[in-house]
């Protein structure tokens, strides 16, 4: 029986967070209070924007963006096809059409010339993801935006506290969102939270988040709405995880050196891609097998790491390859090729702020064990 339990992902959460939480459930106020609206002042003062909108998930906070944006029917929205299901989901929410282009081999972020080749006059957003944390692109994207007068949102579910030059995660396009679910850089459990400089967007979000209530009136709703709130309990676990983002960031960053450091010698794996390391914002740590390998050598040594005790994942399954998005939209493997390529053999490792070096240790004996050809 393996010696080794390495979970794939574990929050970083300390008294200060459980004491946060002990003092909301002693309050009288559980929703719709104070620490929603700390939390939100936190998220877009490191967001560099002006407002922030707390909601349940980083899916609602795409799908309000889509909607407070007026993107629907007929609309068609450039995005990847290597991400959460989430990033497409949203569009089919307000039925746009998802418009899939292929990746970056380097960042695994879209290829901005192959946005550029993909935008028609039906073209009205578009949808990149920092995928991983690696915010690479982003500038250019923002730039091909405002060349065809098209809208941006930037799914930085994934890259909260990141920063691309001078400027940070969701600063880019007309509204960002983060999620908080407990494998990302801080956590709320579950939770989302738009970000934005547009005051129209802003107050959308906040009624439509609300059940479309028009004022702080009590059943007066002007539009069609959800339930889509962040309660107090949640926020206030969001706002303590913020006084601590650096810190964690800080041992998030010395976690991926020290695979950095162990797997470097490893020639048939990639080391994961990520621009501007200094500044960056790991989420995962994700790496690649060499082309040589196959997606069942890849699994097999999923496996074997798993049998041995050791978290692991492939990340992602390309969207357009999910059954029910190639029923909706026709499409269909082969489509985007690099994307496929690089899909097939990924594997996330375990990793969180408190990875320690032993484990780091255990992770690379059992990875070279299953490495076809090494063990």
């Amino acid at each position: 029986m393996s010696q080794n339990n390495i979970p794939l992902s574990n929050p970083d959460i300390t008294d200060s967070e459980r004491r946060a939480v002990a003092n909301v459930l002693g309050s009288d106020r559980l929703s719709i209070g104070p620490h929603t609206e700390a939390f939100e002042a936190a998220v877009a003062e490191r967001a560099g924007r002006k407002f922030g909108v707390a909601v349940n998930s980083g899916t609602s906070g795409l799908h309000l963006c889509v909607k407070a944006l007026g993107i629907g029917e007929a609309d068609e929205v450039i995005t990847t096809p290597f991400s959460f299901v989430a990033t497409t989901n949203c569009l089919l929410f307000e039925h746009a059409k998802p418009v899939f282009v292929d990746i970056d081999p380097e960042s695994y972020n879209l290829d901005p010339a192959a946005i550029e080749a993909a935008i028609t006059p039906k073209t009205k957003a578009i949808l990149p993801v920092e995928v991983f944390g690696n915010m690479a692109h982003f500038d250019e994207y923002e730039r091909i935006a405002k060349k065809h007068n098209l809208l941006m949102i930037e799914d930085s579910c994934e890259a909260l506290g990141g920063v691309l030059g001078d400027r940070p995660a969701g600063n880019f396009g007309e509204c960002g969102t983060f999620a908080f679910y407990p494998n990302k850089q801080i956590t709320t459990g579950e939770g989302g939270m738009i970000v934005t400089d547009s005051e129209e967007v802003r107050d959308l979000c906040v009624s439509m988040r609300n059940q479309g209530r028009a004022t702080e009136a009590w059943l007066s709703h002007a539009r069609l709405g959800y339930n889509y709130r962040m309660s107090e309990i949640t926020a206030a676990l969001g706002e303590a995880q913020m006084h601590r983002l650096d810190e964690i960031l800080a041992k998030r960053r010395q976690a991926a050196e020290m695979y950095n450091a162990a797997l470097a010698d490893i020639e048939q794996i990639h080391l994961p891609p990520m621009t501007e390391r200094e500044n960056a914002s790991w989420f995962v740590y994700v790496i690649r097998l060499a082309d040589k390998f196959s997606q069942s050598d890849r699994d097999a040594i999923i496996a074997h790491l798993r049998d041995n005790g050791i978290g692991c994942s492939n990340y992602f399954v390309p969207i357009h390859t999910q059954p029910y998005i190639m029923n909706m939209l026709n499409t269909k493997a082969g489509d985007f090729p690099i994307t496929e390529r690089i899909a097939a053999r990924t594997i996330a490792l375990p990793f969180f702020a408190n990875l320690m070096d032993e484990q780091v240790a255990s992770v690379k004996t059992e990875l070279i064990n299953a490495l076809p050809g090494r063990g």
